[in-house]
């Protein structure tokens, strides 16, 4: 989808995307020893999820005695587990011994006050909770029982019983199912700017991705959260500053992912932008750089760019990855046969200056890493026809591939007719994505055609975007991070709410 006008840099965007939770209060209630003393600190550790290599885990910590502007807590895994990525604090291992360090935002504890932080953590076998915690240095719980919230049965991932955890998806027949073959939909929204910003220079996010505006998405009742992705951001190419490339900007990914699943959600992680020159019919640019949607992915960094996030997050099932935005060659090539060879087969395609990546490539790229997880691949025309999509449907040994569509009020297949003729029989033999829906009428009468049409089928559809743009030339679902909806953005958040409160 298009994107607003690039804007100069917003004063203040990196620190409302970096505060992803402050204290939770000014006064807690202080844990009081058996002998009647109040310890110095009080650590309260939990395992939220647990799967059969990984698990989910979260300290609260509350500082009882006088006031900190910085805090660091440590603590020793007695298991092997080690912790891969966390949030709301700068998270380390050394062998056996976490740190939690404070971020920026947090690091002041006053006197009473508390903080929370999480993690992602790989375990093998046993999972047992640490039992000593240290705040800058002191002991915490010191001559309490702290009681620490026990350790869970293991259970799968995917099991529908755990609110807290987003299944691992799979493809059966036409349905996606979980571990237990329960069909499920993805139901939610996409999360505009990790595509543009870093480009541009001007940040990773487009607006805060804290813990409460994640959660606001959640309380849409929303099931899924679209995040589209830049390949030379994630590459870390020389062109992109490297406050915003590299190492940053998949650390800042991996943290909005985690956040998504903490709230319930499925994370699709998106290809949005990517490397190659094409200045022919429908450019959106004539920049050789990954600033605008290009016809197709490139051969030189997309298969790459999938290996390293395919191996990111191949441990992880409950993240999902949709393959390229929206693929348009037939607006280069002469014929529609020529556009569906292109998009398959990728290589030299007419029209198209640089080599480029079919599907086939971007699926071998993934599963050669060993990843298993649900890949979207959509159509041509802007993912708006999947005329001929079964026809060149790429070859995926994992049997894990769905269709991806787009439409707008704009695009051509978008009355029933064309969806009853062109869709149809897609969905019919594979699950179907609608991984964006949205008019620019700044009303929401079009999207709901097309959740209608969708519902009827057992079908899924997330709207286009969750970011505070201007609903004629996003369209945008919000006028606030905090959720509160546009007249567009009405129509899904009512819609989700009747399907899934």
């Amino acid at each position: 989808m298009r994107h607003p006008p690039r804007s100069g840099p917003r004063s203040g965007l990196l620190l409302a995307g970096a505060a992803a939770i402050a204290l939770l209060g000014t006064a807690v209630a202080p844990v009081v020893t058996a002998s009647g003393a109040t310890p110095a600190c009080t650590v309260e550790y939990s395992v939220t999820s647990q799967w059969d290599t990984g698990f989910q885990g979260a300290v609260t910590i509350t500082n009882n005695t006088a006031a900190v502007s910085s805090w660091s807590l440590g603590f020793d895994f007695a298991g092997g587990q080690k912790v891969t990525q966390g949030w709301n604090a700068k998270w380390s291992q050394s062998g056996t011994t976490v740190t939690a360090a404070n971020e920026s935002y947090n690091g002041s504890l006053a006197t009473g006050a508390s903080v929370s932080a999480g993690f992602i953590g790989t375990r093998s076998g046993s999972n047992p909770v640490p039992t000593a915690f240290k705040l800058n240095g002191t002991t915490c719980n010191a001559g309490a029982d702290p009681s620490p919230t026990p350790t869970p049965t293991p259970t799968d991932p995917t099991d529908p019983g755990d609110p807290g955890t987003p299944p691992a998806l799979k493809v059966s027949g036409n349905k996606l199912v979980d571990a237990d073959g329960t069909t499920r939909r993805l139901l939610g929204v996409n999360r505009s700017g990790g595509e543009f910003m870093c480009v541009q220079g001007r940040g990773i996010w487009d607006g805060p991705v804290d813990d409460a505006s994640v959660k606001a998405i959640a309380d849409w009742k929303a099931n899924t959260v679209r995040i589209p992705l830049n390949e030379e951001c994630w590459l870390g190419l020389s062109n992109i500053d490297a406050a915003y490339s590299g190492a940053n900007y998949i650390n800042a990914v991996k943290d909005l992912v985690a956040k998504v699943k903490a709230h319930g959600m499925t994370p699709l992680v998106e290809l949005h932008w990517t490397y190659g020159q094409y200045t022919g019919n429908s450019a959106g640019c004539s920049d050789v750089h990954a600033s605008c949607q290009k016809p197709m992915p490139d051969m030189q960094y997309t298969p790459a760019f999938w290996k390293s996030v395919a191996n990111t997050f191949k441990d992880d099932p409950a993240v999902a990855f949709d393959l390229f935005n929206e693929p348009y060659p037939d607006r280069a090539t002469a014929t529609t046969t020529q556009a569906w060879q292109c998009w398959r087969d990728g290589g030299t395609c007419s029209g198209i200056g640089y080599e480029v990546a079919g599907m086939q490539d971007l699926v071998d790229a993934v599963r050669g890493t060993g990843a298993k997880n649900l890949i979207l691949a959509g159509g041509i025309a802007y993912s708006n026809d999947l005329s001929q999509w079964l026809t060149y449907k790429p070859t995926d040994p994992a049997g894990n591939l769905a269709a991806a569509w787009h439409v707008y009020n704009f695009n051509t297949c978008s009355n029933e007719s064309c969806w009853n003729s062109t869709l149809a029989p897609v969905a019919a033999q594979v699950p179907l994505v609608a991984g964006e829906i949205g008019e620019n009428t700044c009303g929401h009468s079009f999207v709901d055609q097309v959740m209608k049409w969708f519902d009827d089928r057992g079908l899924s559809y997330l709207g286009w975007t969750w970011n505070t743009w201007d609903c004629s030339s996003g369209p945008s679902l919000i006028s606030d991070y905090d959720g509160t909806p546009t007249s567009y953005g009405i129509g899904l958040r009512d819609h989700l709410r009747a399907l899934n409160g």
